[in-house]
């Protein structure tokens, strides 16, 4: 083998095997500072000092670093399989070294640097810190002092650097070799057929998969290789962290009340309940149904077609007759992403997706969390792939002790496996949420669980045997929703036989709309219109409809208000259950304008100025009453109260009471 390694160095493919036998190598370098990274702050991280923890975490680092890797050798990859054959000539070689050891010898140094940085933020570094310190004029004295304490890292990286450099393959290939123009052409397509080739893998490294339901791989994602939070940085790379979060800082502060005791005045997001009682130990189930939007919804929809709308949900029509719902009900924000901090955290979309931001890392916790603390159960199900669109991750993060994904179900022999795989996102509706059932049976009560639906959702599809059943109509989307409302009755007729469904309450809601054929579900605000559905079959809670206005982020405060939970915690929401129907509100976040729902009116506000003011009962929004409307600077000062609170509590990290 030895004897043909030179051979090989000297063929076309020299410059492919050096560029794999390089990255090879910057994959050790990050393994190494990993490890480093885990005995430097030894005391954060002994708990992973297992085989099994250990697995996870370096597992993790790889999905990580292979990100980071091709991020910041790109240029390299490029200039090693350029499809020129004049390149092959020593000097041009010599000049892929250097660009080669300097950018891997940058990415080193700043993953040793980091690991002394992690005590003070108990995180990797972001871009967030380069406006953290802009400010700060003593830096270098800190650098300088920092670096003669960790002498032993300058010496580290030093030696990686030279055995970096030592190491380092050079393809033997000479430009002279190829001297007629068929040898030329034949190089050239060569390389260009392998850059081809090494483009789709480099995206997938960038992305985290190539699985189409996963997206853009970032450091939130950290949470589902860890059992704490914390340990997140040991799964992070700190290039991987930077490159993640260039232009994602994007809460800035607007001090619209200069004084925290006046912006704590006008609204604050830290509710103190002020209850006595012992905690009413329900268990709680919330049904977060992919695209579910309340124009579906004939029983939401009296009024729409002049009384003559029958909607797409007969099962969930007869569910809403026993349950609270409200006049006016919203999502606060377009994605799936959005629609889980909103629903479980109360946390709304402002600016970018929460869950992609560094924010990310901060600390905070659910309502999985804080009933976990309370002696509950919890558990999440998701229809799709463990880990799809960040869920597996986010859930452990907010306190959920277990995910169930499809290939859990796939695993239980009581159900039909991966024969009720849809082909593109995950398992049927139907099947799994009788899975659903069925595990919540087997929980201690009291528990608390959601589960995620994918079935009404692009591509539109349904099972085959349901396609005479829900044939096409209207919108491609209405087959699905009727299949997936004949799920959840399904469920419910399931949940119903099952000895602890009297002592729970039900919520169901979706995480965003979907395709629209009314008008006014077009508009601005009603592109957000979701429902808000509780359920409680004991009858504790009056069902009907209440002449109010709710919201994702009020699900939070409600179902802990109705469990008499008697401790602070964080929401942006209101509890429905117990302010007055005339101070209930809705905020969502749409193109760079914010808009308020509140006193029978939708304000729009860029950040600076009001924009419009409608009168909700306009639905088309075809009126500005901009100017013209008594309540609209009450509503400004709300609103501004709301997004800087916010904004300061994301950048100051105080999502907690």
């Amino acid at each position: 083998m030895r004897r043909n390694l030179p051979n090989l160095m000297r063929s076309p493919l020299a410059p492919f095997v050096a560029l794999l036998a390089n990255l090879l190598l910057v994959f050790g370098l990050y393994i190494v500072a990993r490890i480093e990274y885990l005995f430097e702050n030894y005391n954060y991280f002994c708990a992973v000092i297992s085989p099994s923890r250990l697995w996870n975490v370096f597992y993790g680092g790889y999905m990580f670093d292979r990100s980071a890797i091709v991020y910041t050798n790109a240029l390299y990859i490029v200039m090693m399989l350029f499809p020129l054959w004049l390149k092959e000539t020593p000097l041009y070689h010599k000049l892929c070294k250097w660009v080669f050891v300097v950018v891997n010898s940058l990415t080193l140094i700043i993953n040793l640097g980091d690991s002394v940085y992690f005590p003070y933020t108990l995180r990797r570094t972001t871009m967030g810190v380069f406006n953290e310190f802009k400010n700060e004029n003593n830096l270098a004295d800190v650098f300088w002092g920092e670096l003669l304490v960790h002498w032993y890292l300058v010496l580290l990286a030093t030696g990686l650097i030279f055995l970096m450099w030592k190491l380092y393959v050079t393809p033997q290939v000479s430009s002279s070799q190829y001297v007629t123009a068929k040898q030329r052409l034949a190089y050239s397509g060569l390389q260009l057929a392998l850059l081809a080739a090494v483009a789709p893998f480099a995206v997938c490294a960038c992305r985290g998969g190539f699985d189409q339901s996963v997206r853009p791989i970032t450091i939130s994602n950290a949470n589902e290789y860890v059992e704490r939070p914390t340990e997140c940085a040991l799964v992070l790379n700190t290039p991987f962290s930077l490159i993640r979060t260039i232009g994602k800082d994007v809460f800035h502060v607007t001090e619209y009340f200069k004084s925290q005791e006046e912006l704590e005045s006008v609204f604050t997001p830290v509710h103190k309940p002020d209850s006595l009682h012992a905690l009413n130990a329900k268990n709680v189930v919330i049904l977060i149904v992919e695209s579910f939007g309340r124009e579906y919804i004939g029983a939401l929809n009296k009024d729409l077609e002049g009384g003559n709308y029958k909607g797409y949900t007969p099962y969930v029509d007869k569910l809403i007759e026993q349950s609270t719902t409200y006049q006016y009900s919203y999502c606060n924000g377009r994605k799936s992403i959005d629609g889980m901090p909103s629903v479980l955290c109360g946390i709304p979309m402002f600016v970018e997706p929460f869950v992609l931001s560094p924010q990310s890392m901060n600390t905070y916790t659910g309502l999985p969390g804080l009933l976990r603390q309370e002696g509950y159960q919890t558990a999440f199900f998701h229809g799709a792939n463990r880990g799809s669109m960040g869920f597996l991750a986010f859930a452990k993060k907010i306190g959920f002790e277990a995910y169930y994904g499809r290939e859990d179900y796939a695993a239980d022999k009581r159900f039909g496996g991966d024969a009720d795989f849809d082909g593109h996102w995950g398992i049927w509706d139907e099947p799994f949420l009788q899975y659903y059932c069925a595990k919540m049976s087997e929980m201690k009560e009291p528990f608390m669980t959601a589960v995620f639906t994918v079935s009404s959702h692009t591509p539109y599809v349904i099972p085959e045997k349901y396609k005479k059943v829900y044939p096409e109509e209207g919108l491609i989307m209405h087959k699905c929703i009727r299949y997936t409302d004949m799920a959840i009755g399904k469920f419910f007729e399931s949940a119903r036989k099952q000895p602890w469904f009297k002592n729970t309450i039900f919520v169901l809601t979706s995480d965003h709309t979907n395709l629209s054929d009314h008008a006014q579900y077009q508009t601005d605000i009603g592109g957000f219109c979701s429902p808000i559905v509780i359920y409680d079959p004991s009858g504790e809670i009056e069902p009907g409809m209440r002449d109010g206005i709710a919201q994702q982020i009020d699900i939070l405060p409600t179902v802990l208000g109705i469990l008499d939970y008697n401790k602070p915690f964080f929401s942006f929401g209101c509890d429905l259950m117990s302010t007055p129907m005339d101070d209930t509100y809705a905020v969502n976040y749409l193109n760079g304008i914010y808009q308020y729902v509140k006193y029978g009116y939708v304000l729009q506000f860029d950040g600076n100025e009001t924009k419009a003011v409608y009168a909700l009962d306009d639905v088309l929004m075809k009126k500005n009453l901009k100017g013209k409307v008594k309540e609209q600077a009450q509503m400004e000062r709300e609103v501004k109260a709301i997004i800087q609170q916010y904004m300061y509590r994301m950048k100051n990290d105080k999502l907690m009471p």
